[in-house]
């Protein structure tokens, strides 16, 4: 499945979920840039609000897979997609790497925290908590985001993207309450490769469109 951007992927998944959920307390978590032209979407539909969880992935040197990523309260999740034994192996190769990558990404978490817009607890406590991307290869932010929400008490996880791989479909099974994906993709071509139009804004653009979402509800 393809489609001419996120924005009209977002309206198919609103759409989906709106009989379910249009009278319940819900808050849409994006999990980047892309991922919240998606969620606007379902949050017009639902009349709620749309937030963003800050990650940063870390790549492991050379191979194009994220080892990981760190969240907006420092936290760093390993990728669930590698075994213990592998994540010990890349720890030691790359001890010193990692930990300078962690510093540097939570630094740019940092800098942007002050601009609002950006999630935190109260507000997805009780809560269906519809988690959003514009697409997930590994899901190694997934793993990101279901650590920041463990501590926090929420009604529900829903997961919503228009595209996916077989593995992160697997995952998801175990770590989310409920699936909305459009399509799911043997041999995914990456994020891009299913939208015809691929502009995105920078997150500070995105954080000013969060803050102005509200009122546009009307």
């Amino acid at each position: 499945m393809y489609f001419e951007n996120r924005e009209q992927a977002g309206q198919i998944l609103a759409a989906e979920l709106f009989e379910k959920y249009r009278y319940e307390n819900c808050v849409v978590v994006a999990l980047s840039d892309g991922a919240v032209l998606v969620g606007e979407q379902i949050a017009k539909s639902l009349h709620c609000i749309v937030t963003l969880l800050l990650i940063e992935e870390i790549e492991v040197p050379g191979e194009g897979m994220s080892f990981g990523g760190v969240s907006q309260n420092g936290g760093f999740t390993y990728n669930g997609m590698f075994s213990v034994g592998e994540i010990e192996e890349y720890t030691t190769e790359y001890h010193g790497y990692l930990d300078q990558e962690r510093q540097q990404a939570f630094q740019r978490i940092n800098r942007l925290l002050g601009d609002g817009g950006l999630i935190n607890n109260e507000m997805l406590r009780d809560h269906v908590v519809i988690l959003v991307a514009d697409g997930l290869d590994t899901g190694a932010s997934l793993d990101v985001a279901v650590e920041f929400l463990k501590p926090i008490r929420i009604k529900r996880l829903v997961v919503a993207t228009p595209v996916s791989t077989v593995q992160a479909v697997d995952k998801l099974h175990m770590l989310a309450d409920e699936l909305h994906i459009l399509d799911v993709k043997e041999n995914f071509m990456g994020i891009d490769h299913y939208y015809n139009q691929n502009t995105i804004p920078s997150h500070e653009d995105t954080i000013a469109k969060i803050n102005q979402i509200v009122l546009n509800w009307k």
